[in-house]
Protein backbone atom coordinates (compact mmCIF):
# COMPACT_ATOMS: atom_id res chain seq x y z
CA UNK A 1 0.00 0.00 0.00
CA UNK A 2 1.21 3.55 -0.74
CA UNK A 3 -0.23 7.01 -0.85
CA UNK A 4 -1.38 7.53 -5.02
CA UNK A 5 -4.03 9.52 -6.94
CA UNK A 6 -7.40 7.01 -7.18
CA UNK A 7 -11.13 8.30 -7.93
CA UNK A 8 -13.48 9.09 -5.13
CA UNK A 9 -17.05 8.94 -5.94
CA UNK A 10 -19.67 10.73 -3.90
CA UNK A 11 -22.41 8.47 -3.55
CA UNK A 12 -24.92 11.79 -2.12
CA UNK A 13 -24.20 13.15 -6.01
CA UNK A 14 -24.74 10.15 -7.98
CA UNK A 15 -27.98 9.76 -10.22
CA UNK A 16 -27.25 6.15 -10.96
CA UNK A 17 -26.97 7.42 -14.79
CA UNK A 18 -23.83 3.97 -15.23
CA UNK A 19 -22.28 6.83 -17.99
CA UNK A 20 -18.84 6.46 -15.75
CA UNK A 21 -19.06 2.94 -15.70
CA UNK A 22 -18.96 2.44 -19.43
CA UNK A 23 -16.68 5.17 -19.63
CA UNK A 24 -13.69 3.63 -16.98
CA UNK A 25 -11.84 1.21 -19.12
CA UNK A 26 -10.72 -1.00 -16.23
CA UNK A 27 -13.72 -2.09 -15.38
CA UNK A 28 -13.03 -0.17 -12.15
CA UNK A 29 -16.84 1.09 -11.70
CA UNK A 30 -19.70 -0.91 -11.37
CA UNK A 31 -23.33 -0.10 -10.66
CA UNK A 32 -24.63 -1.33 -7.16
CA UNK A 33 -27.99 -0.64 -5.97
CA UNK A 34 -28.40 2.12 -8.55
CA UNK A 35 -25.36 3.78 -7.30
CA UNK A 36 -21.71 3.93 -9.32
CA UNK A 37 -18.97 2.13 -7.17
CA UNK A 38 -15.40 1.51 -7.25
CA UNK A 39 -15.07 -2.02 -7.07
CA UNK A 40 -10.90 -2.43 -6.36
CA UNK A 41 -8.36 -0.32 -5.87
CA UNK A 42 -5.71 -2.27 -7.83
CA UNK A 43 -8.19 -1.84 -11.07
CA UNK A 44 -8.38 1.79 -11.56
CA UNK A 45 -5.28 3.54 -12.52
CA UNK A 46 -6.17 7.05 -11.53
CA UNK A 47 -5.79 8.96 -14.63
CA UNK A 48 -9.97 9.54 -13.93
CA UNK A 49 -10.98 9.10 -17.70
CA UNK A 50 -14.45 8.73 -16.04
CA UNK A 51 -14.34 12.12 -14.63
CA UNK A 52 -15.78 13.96 -17.76
CA UNK A 53 -18.48 11.26 -18.37
CA UNK A 54 -20.28 12.42 -14.98
CA UNK A 55 -23.15 14.68 -15.28
CA UNK A 56 -23.30 15.24 -11.61
CA UNK A 57 -19.93 15.73 -10.53
CA UNK A 58 -19.59 12.96 -8.58
CA UNK A 59 -16.37 11.58 -9.18
CA UNK A 60 -12.85 13.69 -8.00
CA UNK A 61 -9.13 12.26 -7.68
CA UNK A 62 -7.72 12.13 -4.34
CA UNK A 63 -4.99 10.82 -3.01
CA UNK A 64 -4.97 7.99 -0.46
CA UNK A 65 -3.45 4.63 0.64
CA UNK A 66 -4.41 2.45 -1.76
CA UNK A 67 -3.53 -0.85 -3.74
CA UNK A 68 -0.99 0.03 -6.86
CA UNK A 69 -2.56 -0.35 -10.16
CA UNK A 70 -2.48 -3.79 -11.53
CA UNK A 71 -3.00 -4.34 -15.22
CA UNK A 72 -2.80 -8.05 -15.07
CA UNK A 73 -5.61 -8.18 -12.86
CA UNK A 74 -7.80 -5.93 -14.72
CA UNK A 75 -7.28 -7.88 -18.14
CA UNK A 76 -8.44 -11.28 -15.58
CA UNK A 77 -11.11 -8.90 -14.48
CA UNK A 78 -12.25 -7.83 -17.84
CA UNK A 79 -11.74 -11.20 -19.42
CA UNK A 80 -9.16 -10.55 -21.95
CA UNK A 81 -7.03 -13.81 -23.71
CA UNK A 82 -3.95 -13.57 -25.58
CA UNK A 83 -5.79 -13.59 -28.59
CA UNK A 84 -8.21 -11.00 -28.89
CA UNK A 85 -9.19 -12.29 -32.14
CA UNK A 86 -10.09 -15.85 -31.51
CA UNK A 87 -14.11 -15.38 -30.40
CA UNK A 88 -15.46 -17.80 -27.32
CA UNK A 89 -17.49 -20.43 -27.83
CA UNK A 90 -21.06 -20.41 -27.48
CA UNK A 91 -22.31 -23.34 -25.75
CA UNK A 92 -25.09 -24.47 -23.01
CA UNK A 93 -28.94 -23.34 -24.12
CA UNK A 94 -29.32 -24.54 -27.69
CA UNK A 95 -31.38 -20.94 -27.88
CA UNK A 96 -28.53 -18.95 -27.83
CA UNK A 97 -27.16 -21.01 -31.41
CA UNK A 98 -26.74 -17.76 -33.72
CA UNK A 99 -29.21 -18.25 -36.78
CA UNK A 100 -30.55 -16.48 -39.65
CA UNK A 101 -34.04 -15.60 -40.35
CA UNK A 102 -35.61 -16.00 -43.38
CA UNK A 103 -38.31 -13.39 -43.61
CA UNK A 104 -41.63 -15.24 -44.55
CA UNK A 105 -44.20 -13.42 -46.49
CA UNK A 106 -47.51 -11.70 -44.53
CA UNK A 107 -50.43 -13.57 -44.04
CA UNK A 108 -53.51 -11.96 -46.37
CA UNK A 109 -56.64 -11.05 -44.24
CA UNK A 110 -58.38 -14.35 -45.00
CA UNK A 111 -56.07 -16.42 -43.76
CA UNK A 112 -55.28 -14.30 -40.64
CA UNK A 113 -56.77 -15.88 -37.41
CA UNK A 114 -55.73 -12.58 -35.24
CA UNK A 115 -58.19 -12.29 -32.67
CA UNK A 116 -57.29 -8.59 -32.36
CA UNK A 117 -58.95 -7.43 -35.49
CA UNK A 118 -57.10 -4.02 -34.92
CA UNK A 119 -53.50 -5.73 -35.81
CA UNK A 120 -52.97 -5.21 -39.58
CA UNK A 121 -52.49 -8.35 -41.01
CA UNK A 122 -49.38 -6.55 -42.74
CA UNK A 123 -47.43 -6.23 -40.27
CA UNK A 124 -44.59 -8.45 -40.06
CA UNK A 125 -41.56 -9.10 -38.13
CA UNK A 126 -38.14 -7.47 -39.48
CA UNK A 127 -36.11 -9.83 -37.46
CA UNK A 128 -33.02 -11.02 -39.60
CA UNK A 129 -31.28 -13.10 -37.17
CA UNK A 130 -31.06 -14.61 -33.28
CA UNK A 131 -29.97 -13.90 -31.07
CA UNK A 132 -30.06 -10.91 -30.40
CA UNK A 133 -29.17 -9.89 -27.24
CA UNK A 134 -25.65 -8.39 -27.45
CA UNK A 135 -24.13 -10.63 -24.31
CA UNK A 136 -25.65 -14.20 -26.40
CA UNK A 137 -24.30 -12.84 -29.82
CA UNK A 138 -21.50 -14.79 -31.25
CA UNK A 139 -19.04 -12.42 -33.10
CA UNK A 140 -18.01 -14.59 -36.19
CA UNK A 141 -21.40 -14.80 -37.01
CA UNK A 142 -22.17 -15.26 -40.88
CA UNK A 143 -25.14 -11.76 -40.40
CA UNK A 144 -21.96 -9.44 -38.88
CA UNK A 145 -20.36 -9.91 -42.16
CA UNK A 146 -21.19 -6.54 -43.98
CA UNK A 147 -23.77 -6.04 -41.98
CA UNK A 148 -25.27 -2.42 -41.42
CA UNK A 149 -25.39 -2.66 -37.38
CA UNK A 150 -27.95 -1.68 -35.00
CA UNK A 151 -27.30 -1.17 -31.45
CA UNK A 152 -30.46 -0.52 -29.57
CA UNK A 153 -30.99 -0.32 -25.55
CA UNK A 154 -33.33 -2.93 -25.11
CA UNK A 155 -36.32 -0.12 -23.80
CA UNK A 156 -36.50 1.11 -27.20
CA UNK A 157 -38.61 -1.47 -28.82
CA UNK A 158 -41.59 -1.38 -25.97
CA UNK A 159 -41.35 3.04 -26.62
CA UNK A 160 -41.49 2.75 -30.72
CA UNK A 161 -43.99 1.45 -31.69
CA UNK A 162 -42.98 0.66 -35.65
CA UNK A 163 -39.74 -0.08 -34.43
CA UNK A 164 -39.30 -2.62 -36.99
CA UNK A 165 -40.31 -0.58 -39.88
CA UNK A 166 -38.29 2.47 -38.69
CA UNK A 167 -35.17 0.87 -37.19
CA UNK A 168 -34.44 -2.71 -38.00
CA UNK A 169 -35.42 -3.28 -40.96
CA UNK A 170 -32.27 -4.54 -43.29
CA UNK A 171 -30.01 -4.57 -39.81
CA UNK A 172 -28.09 -6.62 -37.93
CA UNK A 173 -29.23 -5.60 -34.58
CA UNK A 174 -27.58 -6.38 -30.76
CA UNK A 175 -29.46 -4.71 -27.45
CA UNK A 176 -28.52 -4.22 -24.14
CA UNK A 177 -29.24 -2.30 -21.10
CA UNK A 178 -26.29 0.24 -20.21
CA UNK A 179 -27.31 0.67 -16.59
CA UNK A 180 -27.83 -2.61 -15.50
CA UNK A 181 -25.25 -4.55 -17.64
CA UNK A 182 -21.84 -5.43 -17.60
CA UNK A 183 -20.67 -2.07 -20.21
CA UNK A 184 -17.35 -3.43 -20.20
CA UNK A 185 -18.28 -6.86 -21.35
CA UNK A 186 -20.06 -5.19 -24.20
CA UNK A 187 -17.55 -3.12 -25.21
CA UNK A 188 -15.20 -6.51 -25.04
CA UNK A 189 -17.55 -8.16 -27.21
CA UNK A 190 -18.42 -5.14 -29.70
CA UNK A 191 -14.65 -5.04 -30.35
CA UNK A 192 -14.94 -8.31 -31.28
CA UNK A 193 -17.55 -7.87 -33.55
CA UNK A 194 -15.45 -5.20 -35.01
CA UNK A 195 -12.42 -6.85 -35.61
CA UNK A 196 -13.81 -10.00 -37.15
CA UNK A 197 -15.83 -8.21 -39.29
CA UNK A 198 -16.55 -5.68 -41.95
CA UNK A 199 -19.29 -3.57 -40.78
CA UNK A 200 -20.62 -1.27 -43.35
CA UNK A 201 -22.73 1.00 -41.19
CA UNK A 202 -23.64 1.52 -37.27
CA UNK A 203 -27.13 3.07 -35.87
CA UNK A 204 -27.19 3.29 -31.96
CA UNK A 205 -30.64 4.38 -30.32
CA UNK A 206 -31.35 4.61 -27.15
CA UNK A 207 -33.82 6.51 -25.05
CA UNK A 208 -34.13 9.90 -23.67
CA UNK A 209 -33.14 9.29 -19.74
CA UNK A 210 -29.53 9.82 -19.06
CA UNK A 211 -28.33 6.23 -18.04
CA UNK A 212 -29.11 5.30 -21.37
CA UNK A 213 -27.10 6.93 -23.54
CA UNK A 214 -24.05 4.99 -22.17
CA UNK A 215 -24.85 2.62 -25.07
CA UNK A 216 -22.93 5.37 -27.65
CA UNK A 217 -20.00 5.35 -24.80
CA UNK A 218 -19.68 1.61 -25.24
CA UNK A 219 -20.15 1.94 -28.80
CA UNK A 220 -17.40 4.51 -28.77
CA UNK A 221 -15.45 2.44 -26.93
CA UNK A 222 -15.06 -0.54 -28.52
CA UNK A 223 -14.39 1.57 -32.23
CA UNK A 224 -11.48 2.99 -30.41
CA UNK A 225 -9.86 -0.65 -28.92
CA UNK A 226 -10.82 -2.40 -32.26
CA UNK A 227 -8.94 0.52 -34.24
CA UNK A 228 -11.45 1.60 -36.97
CA UNK A 229 -12.81 4.63 -38.61
CA UNK A 230 -16.55 4.04 -38.36
CA UNK A 231 -19.30 6.85 -38.31
CA UNK A 232 -22.22 6.62 -35.51
CA UNK A 233 -25.49 7.47 -36.29
CA UNK A 234 -26.62 8.72 -32.99
CA UNK A 235 -30.52 8.59 -32.35
CA UNK A 236 -32.20 9.42 -29.20
CA UNK A 237 -35.89 8.82 -28.39
CA UNK A 238 -38.54 10.09 -25.75
CA UNK A 239 -40.68 8.02 -24.04
CA UNK A 240 -43.27 8.38 -26.19
CA UNK A 241 -41.29 6.72 -28.88
CA UNK A 242 -40.77 10.19 -30.83
CA UNK A 243 -37.26 10.81 -32.27
CA UNK A 244 -36.11 13.67 -30.35
CA UNK A 245 -32.67 14.01 -32.05
CA UNK A 246 -30.39 12.38 -35.09
CA UNK A 247 -26.80 12.90 -34.47
CA UNK A 248 -24.01 11.66 -36.73
CA UNK A 249 -20.18 11.13 -34.97
CA UNK A 250 -17.41 10.44 -37.14
CA UNK A 251 -14.29 8.30 -35.42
Amino acid sequence: MAVRKIIEIDENKCDGCGLCASACHEGAIQMINGKAKLVRDDYCDGLGDCIGSCPQDAITIIERDAAAYDQAAVDAHLGKSSDAATPPKMSGCPGTMARSLAQKDSPSPSSCNCQDASTSPSEKSMLGHWPVQLTLLAPNAPYFQNANLLLAADCVPFAVADFHGKFLAGKTVAVGCPKLDDAGSYVEKLTQIFKLNKINSLTVVHMEVPCCSGMMAIAMRAIEAAGIELEIKDIMVSLQGDILSENVVQL
